[in-house]
């Protein structure tokens, strides 16, 4: 066997046992899931033994690896963790697709990789993915309101420490309000947990509103407090846009730049309104 076919085929069978032990760990930790990350885990260990048949030779897994998305799974869930994973896959099966005349029987595993394997994640159940819908209300909810209110505040108010009790106090009463909503609206819908929704919905605002009000509690200036809560935001948008991109496979460039402008959007004009109620009913304090 050629030398470079050989290493190739070599880290094929490493990316495959890797893979078949994070699925076979990830089994063990969910019960609703489990038969079918099992069967996923056989799929790849079958892909191992494949390419191994070639090679004549074990590899050791990617410890490092499968820590790696063990701990992924333990904070963004399993659904999570294995669409990134399989974020991967794409540039695997280019690999594979090279080896087409080279290896018989590549088409098959193929064949596993793209249509098999997609065809049993899709079937994971999972409670974060559930309610997936209702923490994009909580957030973007949170990021829309409490942005623009805090920036109109910063200028009308220009007292950190008002400004964060006053967003505090605006942001669970919204809070609970967003989450009596949602209850309602689910309920109406006659979707089966309602309650929980509601809770997903609320959370969601209320860890939002803790982020944002923050700096206001920390500096002393006004706009450096403002700063402070427009970079959290940016960040919150940047790691729940990135987490629904991964687990819903929507583009992500376009689902940030999105939530970004609207939420900049909105907080610029609360900013320019607290300018002109400043100005015009002229408070000081």
């Amino acid at each position: 066997m050629d030398p470079e076919i050989r290493e190739k085929i070599l880290e094929f069978q490493r990316n495959e046992i890797t893979e078949h032990y994070v699925y076979r760990e990830l089994a063990k930790r969910s019960k609703n899931n489990a038969d079918i990350l099992n069967k996923i885990a056989d799929d790849e260990l079958r892909h191992y033994k494949f390419w191994r048949a070639f090679t004549e030779e074990d590899v050791e897994p990617d410890r490092r690896k499968i820590r790696k998305y063990l701990f992924i799974a333990r904070i963004f869930g399993v659904t999570f963790a294995i669409k990134m994973m399989e974020m991967g896959e794409g540039e695997a099966q280019e690999a594979y697709g090279a080896m087409r005349g080279k290896i018989k029987g590549v088409d098959a595993i193929i064949a596993d990789e793209v249509e098999h394997e997609r065809a049993l994640i899709a079937m994971i159940k999972e409670e974060k993915i559930d309610y997936v819908g209702s923490m994009v209300l909580g957030l973007n909810d949170a990021l829309v309101e409490l942005t623009g209110a805090l920036a109109g505040l910063s200028f009308a108010l220009q007292n950190t420490r008002l400004i964060g009790i006053v967003g505090l106090i605006t942001g669970l009463a919204a809070a609970m309000s967003m989450a009596s909503s949602e209850y309602l609206s689910r309920k109406s819908e006659k979707f089966d947990r309602p309650g929980k929704a509601a809770a997903y919905t609320g959370l969601a605002y209320f860890l939002t509103v803790m982020l944002l009000i923050a700096p206001y509690f920390i500096f002393n200036h006004y706009y450096v407090a403002l700063a402070g809560t427009l970079i959290g935001g940016l960040f919150a948008i940047f790691i729940f846009t990135f987490f629904v991109s991964v687990v819903q496979e929507l583009p992500f460039k376009r689902l940030f730049a999105e939530m970004a402008a609207l939420s900049f959007g909105i907080a610029a004009i609360s900013f320019l309104i607290g300018v002109i109620i400043r100005t015009f009913f002229g408070v000081e304090i």
